[in-house]
């Protein structure tokens, strides 16, 4: 494993007038579905999950050694949108994701992630819940194990000390909890 003090910090930029916010939660429980609504409602851009694009090029399994390229994907491409966001930009998911399936598939997840995950700044996260159906695609690959990784999710934002809003219900009540919880972080009513 590589030592940790070669590692990149990956902060983000510093854009104070783009506030961040994650959709965040287990697989299939419409975080992509959630970040394009709230993007277009909001008038702004949003960035989608790097790990799926990346296997789906790779045509493989993720390995351990694939995480590390993840993490730098995944802020590489938030960055990069987010020189483009109108206020606030949506994030289909985050690196502390990644910690928390490193873990369920792994048993561990290097230092230099866990460490710089609970480093990089958001504003708000929207846990989402799995009080929808299952949906199935090539990437998904545990519907059995939804309330457990919701757990795990709720006990890393948790542990982290991050801000969230628990989003369930209709797909209708799922974006207008989003929605209400980010015209408060940012402001406006509309």
């Amino acid at each position: 494993m590589t030592d940790a003090k070669s590692q990149p910090t990956l902060l983000p930029e510093n854009r104070p007038d783009v506030k961040r916010v994650v959709v965040f939660g287990p697989e299939s429980t419409g975080k992509t579905t959630l970040c394009k609504m709230l993007a277009e409602h909001f008038g702004t851009v949003w960035v989608p999950e790097f790990v799926r694009a990346y296997l789906d090029q790779k045509a493989a399994p993720c390995e351990p050694a694939d995480i590390p390229l993840i993490v730098r994907g995944q802020w590489a491409t938030e960055d990069e949108l987010a020189r483009l966001a109108r206020g606030v930009l949506f994030c289909d998911t985050d690196v502390t994701m990644t910690v928390v399936y490193a873990h369920l598939y792994y048993g561990e997840c290097p230092e230099w992630i866990e460490r710089l995950a609970v480093a990089r700044p958001y504003d708000l996260h929207l846990l989402t819940g799995v009080d929808v159906p299952w949906v199935g695609d090539p990437q998904r690959d545990m519907p059995h194990r939804r309330h457990e990784i919701f757990d795990r999710c709720r006990a890393a934002l948790d542990t982290s000390g991050r801000r969230y809003v628990l989003v369930r219900g209709t797909w209708d009540e799922r974006f207008r909890t989003a929605r209400e919880a980010v015209e408060e972080l940012i402001g406006t009513a509309r």
